[in-house]
């Protein structure tokens, strides 16, 4: 019994650092994961930053899918105002989202459904970036997915 109070005192206090120490608790979370000790591990933290790790590769997925939208609207609703930098962003976006995928191979589950997660975002982004309202964009994304990461499509008017 004393053992078992033990590690729920060690647990406890590793649960409190979480919150009043978040750096220290990852230095010594690691360290202990390393020595073996998982009885003084605190797991449920653990387990939450983990997910937490794996929840940010899908919403960097969806926030440089909301560049690239935005950017391929901005090419097509205003062209008349285009720079090199817009053709730049996409490509840049484009990569980004390659190598995410690279590092991350489950990620491509979720690239087609991510134009439609994404796309109000991009027209707001838009919208505010184009000086354009928002209704004069389409309802719903007006490229596919092939258009959107495939590396050569870009909108003419």
């Amino acid at each position: 019994m004393a053992a078992r109070e033990s590690r729920t005192t060690l647990v406890d206090a590793a649960a409190q650092l979480y919150d009043t120490d978040f750096y220290e608790w990852c230095i010594k979370m690691a360290a202990l994961l390393r020595a073996g000790r998982i009885d003084k591990v605190d797991l449920e933290h653990v387990a939450e930053e983990i997910e937490d790790l794996g929840k940010g590769q899908y919403r960097e997925l969806d926030s440089r899918t909301t560049v690239l939208i935005l950017h391929l609207l901005k090419k097509r609703y205003q062209a008349g105002k285009q720079t090199r930098s817009w053709d730049q962003t996409i490509r840049d976006q484009r990569i980004e989202i390659r190598g995410l995928l690279r590092y991350n191979p489950s990620l491509r589950r979720a690239l087609a459904g991510a134009p439609a997660r994404v796309y109000d975002d991009a027209v707001d982004k838009a919208s505010n970036e184009t000086g354009l309202p928002a209704d004069k964009f389409p309802q719903s994304c007006p490229f596919s997915p092939q258009e959107i990461f495939g590396a050569e499509f870009f909108p003419d008017k």
